[in-house]
């Protein structure tokens, strides 16, 4: 996993008073990071248009010109007077080598958008926006110098936003770039090296982005084993049972020993997944709120007062009975609406949906610290998970799984792993990768998906 930040202001600053390094040095660097981006992939003389804001991501874009001056076509679009003296300075140097300056907008093969870096804590005006969407509707290759602008330094789009191929941000990776309201704007993203390498500009955060790498698949290793030895998943039944065969199926693919399904009426299910009338006798772990519906509120109550480990979805972030769990261990998986429910019911904040996509982070770092022990999944473009005061983003999430039943089968492999032993982080963490990565390898047209397609996938990880 790799670290995220705030803010690099002060990383910068690290730099300046501790390593030696001016300004002046980082932006080198920085220029020179899109340099080789851009060496790397066009061909010599192709057209860069390079767009400069005001302030220092301007100062990188003019050093950038510079850099690819008589290499490239390159010409500086600046729209503003220069209020930075590295950008005043930039500019000097990068007149008298003779690099280009435009007064118009043009097509061309390369845009570079330096306009505002990650730092930007206000709305754009009418006069940048239509910079923004006239550079949008040109065919070129997109590159946002560190953040790409009209995303502010929340991750919030208030007005509209530069769409970029490619995000070189600048020295480390910024929440902001993991917002979902980024998420279509940002493309692939890289970590421009400004003077040191990452371990040495860096320093600790609570933040972490996942890596494909921190999935660890349930493989069995041991040849003495049974059925038992790889847990018993209880999965609970409600109005709506679809939702717990889905996640009892999905459980059994990713390698729970044996599964059973906790209902009062008969249930259709798998011959390999079992129906019990109450919790069994050797349950390792439980799964239930998906697809509740109306419960009998003592039972519910009784199954969430064992000490087995348990994955909450759905129904239950609405009432009150959740408040029984929240001093323990339990993995949450909440999407946007049922989160803004318990942080209601939780006396946390009072908040609607669109309030809560413009500042995700705030929010389930609130939750976490009032709950320290339960693990939040929360669902959205790009998945967060938290427990205490840490945050981990899972970025590989995509429109292929907006369809009815991937919350379930989620559910179903957190609460796999949660039965074959996982610490409830390492289990929602895994569990969310690999469902992840499996939308991923779906190769038939992503409005196609269906559950099973999904427990497919995870099988072939």
């Amino acid at each position: 996993m790799q670290n995220l930040y705030y803010e690099v202001g002060s990383l910068d600053k690290r730099c300046y008073e501790e390593f030696a390094l001016t300004e002046d040095i980082l932006m080198e660097h920085a220029a020179s990071s899109i340099l080789d981006f851009i060496e790397n992939k066009f061909e010599q003389n192709s057209s860069v248009l390079i767009v400069c804001g005001m302030g220092n991501n301007g100062a990188d874009g003019i050093a950038l010109g510079r850099l690819l001056h008589k290499k490239f076509d390159v010409k500086l679009y600046i729209p503003f007077e220069l209020k930075s003296q590295m950008a005043q300075l930039q500019y000097k140097r990068a007149g008298l080598l003779g690099v280009k300056v435009v007064e118009e907008l043009s097509q061309s093969d390369v845009i570079v958008d330096c306009l505002f870096g990650s730092g930007l804590t206000r709305d754009l005006d009418t006069n940048i926006q239509n910079i923004i969407e006239k550079l949008n509707s040109y065919d070129s290759y997109k590159i946002a110098c560190d953040i790409p602008t009209g995303i502010d330094f929340k991750g919030e789009v208030t007005t509209t936003a530069f769409y970029a191929n490619t995000t070189i941000t600048m020295g480390a990776l910024k929440v902001s770039l993991y917002s979902d309201m980024a998420k279509d704007y940002v493309g692939e993203i890289f970590v421009a090296n400004l003077g040191v390498q990452r371990e040495v500009y860096e320093n600790d955060t609570s933040v972490y982005l996942l890596d494909k790498e921190d999935l660890k698949l349930p493989l069995r290793d041991k040849k003495d084993s049974h059925k038992g030895t790889f847990g018993h998943l209880n999965v609970v039944a409600g109005s709506k049972k679809g939702a717990a065969v889905i996640a009892a199926k999905a459980a059994f693919g990713f390698g729970a020993g044996l599964v059973s399904v906790i209902c009062h009426e008969c249930v259709d299910l798998p011959y390999h997944i079992m129906q019990t009338h109450k919790l069994s006798s050797n349950c390792t772990a439980i799964a239930i709120g998906m697809g509740l519906g109306i419960y009998e509120k003592k039972e519910i109550e009784e199954i969430l007062q064992t000490n087995l480990p348990i994955i909450i979805d759905a129904d239950l972030f609405y009432e009150d009975i959740i408040k029984v769990v929240l001093n323990k261990e339990v993995v949450l998986t909440p999407h946007p609406k049922e989160f803004c429910a318990l942080l209601k019911i939780c006396d946390i904040a009072d908040i609607d949906v669109k309030q809560l996509q413009k500042d995700r982070f705030k929010y389930i770092k609130q939750f976490s610290t009032k709950y320290p022990k339960v693990v939040v999944l929360l669902k959205g473009a790009n998945v967060l998970i938290s427990q205490n005061q840490s945050i981990y983003v899972n970025s590989f999430g995509s429109a292929v799984l907006s369809k009815g039943g991937s919350g379930d089968v989620l559910s179903g492999l957190v609460a796999s792993l949660l039965a074959q032993g996982y610490k409830p982080l390492d289990a929602a963490i895994s569990a969310s990768l690999a469902h992840a990565m499996a939308a991923q390898n779906y190769r038939k047209n992503n409005y196609s998906l269906i559950p099973s397609d999904l427990v497919e996938e995870v099988k072939k990880l």
